[in-house]
């Protein structure tokens, strides 16, 4: 036996008892299910985090068209992408940040801090009185509000391996119960004097605000949510490595060992892990699957900002002329649809395929589908109804397999002391792809719409073909060698090649 063993064989895993992390990890070596409780505590968070997102798409276009900003209704979806831009913004500039305080002090204060802003910021969007509070209350929103990159960290730390699809479903289940539950607030109780006149006055406080109301019980919501997340175990490592002489003894030799072989010195190491403090920026696995994660963000944010407005614009410019309780009771169903997949199919599509497969495929199916969307418009009744539901449930479907299958990839690609700055950086570059989504998507629509008699794409069919285009990008970049996996062992602590010589004892 060399030297080079003695490490692992000291680094076994030792529990201290103050250390949030350390209980975590005993609980996953003893128990063999999944942390049901703490797993449902994810869930109502990100769901909470999912509403005031997806709630406001159904009545975007009518509260930029109240703002009377835009001069012909044409332009009403440029100044909504506007909208909806700034929060995705906001996000872009701040996750790094949150990622690296999540690695500092817990996931748990990063996520009782953005559900107690979205408490204040959604409750003023809903009370704007014109464009431009719309757009800085998102914004703050968005800045304020950094906890899915530590949500994300989070999973894949409470769950055993053999678990993480089953964890990371959860993420993007509760996303696809917040597009139930936001779009049917959102249609339902926006403009609710209008509605619901022998409920609410046009002099009420919901008759002066028509959009307050659906952002109020988000709000409330969000101050419950607020509460229980104190009761959420940590999961971060807070404990240093205890100072005995047999460590003493071993240290020199560990750092012997990592400068003849790896040309690192001790400075260059994790004082509490005994890891060598890698560039995340050079962490190929990490930095590809952002890059495809992004890609594919940019197309999903633009088409959510696309799809309703362009449901809700006149025929005669390609649109639906749906309401607002129509849309929302589109993308409510499309979520029911969506959470029944990833309850109950997604873990077993991941074993079979595998997440590299899956963005691939996936990404692909929904250039066909996507194109579909102009000559759905054509169609009438119940027949419109039955086509423009199935195709939003198989595109979100297709869009929540590429998401969750990223998460999976980005969070085996680091080992924990990194993770949470890992999705920092994985939110913030994502956010910077979403905010230009529905900018460029609500610019586009409106610049569609008005080339109706062109010979080449005319109308919609051009915005929908330049959606295809970002997805193409996306399936290119899932083939090596632009898009490769960490190898070994994905969630130890320590680096593959002193594994491999523990396991050889």
């Amino acid at each position: 036996m060399g030297e080079e063993t003695k490490i692992p064989l000291l680094l076994e895993k030792e529990y201290y008892e103050d250390c949030p992390g350390c209980k975590i990890e005993k609980i996953k070596n003893t128990q063999e299910g999944l942390p049901l409780k703490t797993l449902a505590g994810v869930w109502v968070i990100v769901l909470c985090n999912a509403l005031p997102i997806s709630s406001l798409f159904p009545f975007l276009y009518f509260m930029v068209r109240d703002f009377h900003i835009a001069k012909e209704e044409a332009d009403v979806g440029y100044y909504a992408g506007f909208v909806g831009c700034s929060f995705m913004l906001g996000r872009a500039l701040t996750s790094v940040l949150w990622g690296m305080i999540a690695d500092r002090y817990g996931r748990k204060p990063v996520i009782i801090f953005g559900t107690a802003s979205l408490v204040v910021f959604n409750t003023l969007f809903g009370l704007s009185t014109n464009f431009w509070m719309a757009i800085t209350t998102r914004f703050l929103l968005g800045s304020f509000n950094g906890l899915l990159g530590p949500v994300k960290a989070y999973i894949s730390e409470i769950c055993r391996e053999e678990h993480q699809a089953t964890g990371m479903s959860v993420i993007t289940t509760a996303w696809g119960i917040g597009l139930v539950i936001g779009p049917a607030l959102g249609g339902l109780l926006a403009q609710p004097a209008e509605k619901y006149p022998g409920i609410f006055s046009e002099d009420s406080l919901f008759g002066r605000f028509p959009y307050f109301l659906p952002c109020l019980i988000t709000s409330i919501f969000a101050a419950l949510v607020t509460v229980g997340a104190f009761w959420l175990p940590e999961s971060l490592h807070k404990h240093k490595p205890t100072q005995s002489s047999e460590y003493d003894s071993y240290e020199a030799e560990e750092a012997a060992i990592w400068t003849s072989d790896d040309k690192l010195t001790k400075a260059e190491f994790d004082e509490s892990t005994f890891l060598p403090r890698k560039s995340l920026y050079k962490n190929w696995p990490l930095m590809s699957s952002i890059i495809v994660y992004c890609v594919f963000s940019l197309h999903d944010m633009a088409y959510t900002e696309v799809f309703s407005l362009w449901a809700v614009s006149p025929r005669n410019l390609g649109g639906l002329s749906y309401s607002t309780q129509d849309v929302g009771t589109i993308l409510s169903i499309t979520g029911v649809g969506m959470l029944i997949f990833q309850l109950f199919l997604y873990p077993q599509i991941d074993k079979i395929f595998g997440q590299v497969m899956i963005v691939r495929l996936c990404g692909m199916l929904s250039i066909p589908l996507l194109q579909c969307y102009p000559f759905i418009a054509l169609l009438s009744g119940l027949s419109l109804a039955v086509v423009l539901n199935s195709a939003s449930v198989v595109k979100n479907i297709i869009s929540t397999c590429i998401i969750t299958s990223s998460f999976i990839l980005q969070n085996r690609a680091v080992d924990q002391d990194q993770r949470g700055a890992a999705n920092g950086i994985s939110m913030t570059t994502m956010s910077l792809f979403k905010a230009v989504g529905p900018a460029c998507g609500g610019a586009l629509l409106s610049w569609s719409e008005k080339r109706q008699d062109t010979s080449f794409l005319p109308g919609t069919h051009m915005i929908f073909f330049l959606l295809n285009m970002v997805s193409v990008v996306g399936v290119v970049l899932t083939f090596k060698p632009f898009l490769v996996e960490r190898q070994g062992d994905h969630h130890s602590k320590f680096p593959s090649r002193i594994v491999a010589s523990s396991e050889s004892l």
